[in-house]
């Protein structure tokens, strides 16, 4: 099968069947970390309500995790007096929507964004989504490009190349790569990319995304697999590990544009949190709770300082023509 079609499987049954997040599971994500992530996601989703003329809105988040993000954004949202219509979850998972639902009492899932309402403004949130989706990876051979397929050597899954000439599948400008190079597309990622920007342009609001990525195109392998917080061979126990690959960013702005929406960003996700203010936060919260200063800085860093999460991750927003532009991309972040 392809990379894609295992990445696939091996991802529905993961995510199926446990709780992943946290120190007893396979990985943390930035909310798990610090409910000041969720709350800077709160005040920007707030700030963007106020400056769009306060209109009624959804609240959805595609792949939440257990809920602590919305959990914590909505909480700091209502601050402001900002209250969406309603909370929409995109979730698979019967273990992570229970989650959700102790969090998020009254939330409504959906299975995929086709099923999302399509009546009002919505504000979309997407962090550590796309990762998580399956990719075609693609090697250039002796031969010219093959899809890398996974199969069996020795006992063992492997990924192998394929027997059938792949070379219009690369984008051209990397067609020309050495030999041994291997290009990752993400048709899956784009599709629903492109459907979140149509939702927009026709029901108005915005999007958020937030994950581990680079601006492509770029060549290189970038599939990984993790268990028990530590790094795994992605081949070996097929859905008892979390696969993931780098997102190109470049490749969703692309799916995005041209149907309606500007779209602003992407910028590193340090940048983007202290322009949202984490610092201040960082200072109320320790003022409140002395004894834990030295925690909540720690905390602080990891999602900010370049050699943690703050310049691997990246923040990139799409938003309806109509609304204004999204903060905390700078002046000229927005195309």
């Amino acid at each position: 099968m392809t990379i894609a079609d295992f990445m696939a499987a091996a991802n529905s049954h993961y995510y199926a069947t446990r709780d992943p997040l946290g120190a007893a599971g396979d990985f943390t994500t930035a909310p798990e970390i610090s409910q000041m992530f969720g709350e800077m996601v709160g005040i920007w989703i707030a700030d963007l309500w106020q400056r769009a003329g306060r209109p009624a809105f959804r609240y959805i988040e595609l792949g939440p995790g257990r809920g602590t993000l919305a959990a914590d954004a909505l909480r700091a949202m209502a601050r402001f007096g900002c209250t969406p219509q309603g909370v929409h979850l995109v979730e698979t998972s019967p273990t992570l929507r229970t989650a959700q639902l102790a969090r998020l009492p009254g939330a409504v899932h959906h299975d995929d964004v086709d099923d999302l309402p399509d009546d009002g403004a919505a504000i979309i949130v997407a962090n550590e989504f796309f990762d998580a989706l399956p990719v075609h990876q693609y090697v250039r051979t002796a031969d010219g490009w093959r899809e890398r397929m996974v199969g069996r050597a020795t006992g063992k899954l492997t990924a192998v190349p394929g027997d059938v000439p792949a070379d219009d599948s690369v984008p051209a400008v990397l067609r020309n790569s050495i030999a041994g190079s291997i290009v990752e597309t993400a048709p899956a990622s784009a599709a629903i990319m492109q459907h979140c920007a149509f939702r927009l342009a026709r029901q108005g609001g915005a999007m958020l995304v937030i994950d581990y990525g680079y601006r492509g195109p770029a060549a290189g392998d970038t599939l990984q697999a993790v268990k028990a917080h530590k790094f795994a061979d992605p081949f070996a126990d097929a859905g008892e590990v979390d696969l993931t690959t780098h997102v190109d960013f470049t490749a969703l702005a692309d799916a995005a544009q041209g149907v309606g929406v500007h779209i602003a960003g992407p910028v590193a996700q340090g940048a983007w949190l202290q322009a949202l203010g984490i610092d201040a936060r960082l200072k109320a919260l320790a003022g409140a709770a002395p004894d834990r200063t030295d925690e909540l800085a720690s905390q602080r860093d990891r999602l900010v300082y370049a050699d943690a999460m703050g310049e691997l991750f990246k923040v990139m927003a799409a938003a309806a023509a109509g609304w204004p532009r999204p903060e905390g991309f700078g002046a000229k972040g927005t195309t």
